[in-house]
């Protein structure tokens, strides 16, 4: 019989979990939040107020017993998603999971283990995947339509760096910021990353690099089908959230810029100008946080695979950890190498 309507635990209310309670509870007719947890009980009961969510629980485990809900959406710190995916899935509960699964490889090899003797449906959230501009893009290479891809180029810059109390415990620029792109490039690519060099310094805050990170960075990657692939990051870009990609192939080549509040162009005798991009990844990203959530709340209900699945999710992290060490190393280091 149909379900009428999949009733979802929210577990985490920061600024993620409150962009996913929006979304549910007041652009998803078929769908709803039934209840709530945060480690800090204040946010839950806020994020519940303010987005007509019924009820809050003590922690998440008062969410899995609950028989009525049909999944879990994931928004906890980094260092709790696998215990929470585990014991979701022991549960019978469907799960998306923000990204990263986790920092540790054996750790997810042990979630997503849990989840295929459970048969229930991960889904990890890259959402960049989703958006319009990324898709097309994609299109553009599984289509043939620039040819074979021989050069992948991903600018990823924020406006702004984080709080340093994120910094030190957030597993760095790589695991952070940088694994939107790891995956953004074999989502693009189709094709799988073998080796990584990764080179980068302190050029925004002194008190990111006595953290133990880096701000800025230039990453190579080689792909198994020979094209090769270039990430520039930044921490703060003064002009706002820079996110463009040029791909490169051996019919044509693809380019999508960033995406800008207006189409307006002002021109005069002394400049011709526009307003800045978007400014965060709350504005130009809404619309892929929206449609990731749709078609993960689409396979729970039909059944189909998930769109991007727990092994999908688990590459970037074996990326980012190869970056890592070639930064440490000062030299290219193979996928091979991380166990």
């Amino acid at each position: 019989m149909a379900i009428e309507t999949l009733k979802l635990g929210l577990i985490g209310a920061g600024r993620i979990g409150r962009l996913h309670a929006e979304h549910v509870q007041r652009r998803m007719k078929d769908a709803q939040i039934a209840v709530i947890t945060d480690a800090v009980p204040a946010a839950a009961a806020a994020c519940a107020k303010d987005f007509g969510i019924p009820e809050t629980a003590p922690d998440f485990r008062a969410i899995l017993a609950r028989k009525e809900i049909h999944g879990v959406v994931v928004c906890s710190p980094t260092d709790t998603h696998t215990q929470i995916i585990e014991e979701a899935a022991a549960a019978g509960k469907h799960v998306f999971c923000e990204k990263p699964i986790d920092a540790d490889l054996a750790r997810i090899d042990r979630a997503l283990a849990a989840v295929r003797q459970a048969g229930v449906i991960l889904q990890v959230g890259f959402n960049r995947r989703f958006d319009a501009n990324f898709q097309r893009v994609r299109r553009a290479i599984v289509s043939g339509e620039i040819g074979t891809p021989h050069q992948i180029h991903v600018i990823s810059r924020d406006p702004g760096p984080p709080p340093i109390e994120y910094v030190r415990r957030s597993g760095g620029l790589f695991m952070d910021m940088t694994i939107h792109d790891f995956d953004m490039v074999r989502f693009l690519a189709g094709d799988e990353v073998v080796e990584v060099y990764a080179t980068g310094g302190v050029r925004v805050d002194p008190a990111i690099g006595e953290a133990g990170d880096i701000d800025t960075a230039v990453i190579l990657l080689k792909f198994q089908g020979g094209a090769t692939g270039m990430i520039e990051n930044c921490r703060k870009a003064v002009y706002g959230y820079d996110q463009r990609v040029e791909v490169l192939g051996s019919a044509g080549a693809i380019r999508i810029d960033n995406n800008y509040p207006n189409t307006a162009v002002v021109s005069t005798r002394d400049h011709v100008r526009r307003d800045l991009p978007l400014n965060f990844f709350m504005e130009r990203y809404v619309e892929s946080y929206l449609e990731e959530v749709r078609l993960f709340l689409e396979a729970i209900r039909t059944g189909a695979p998930s769109p991007l699945s727990g092994e999908e999710g688990r590459v970037p992290v074996q990326i980012a950890q190869a970056a890592t060490r070639s930064l440490r190393e000062n030299r290219p280091v193979a996928l091979s190498e991380i166990k």
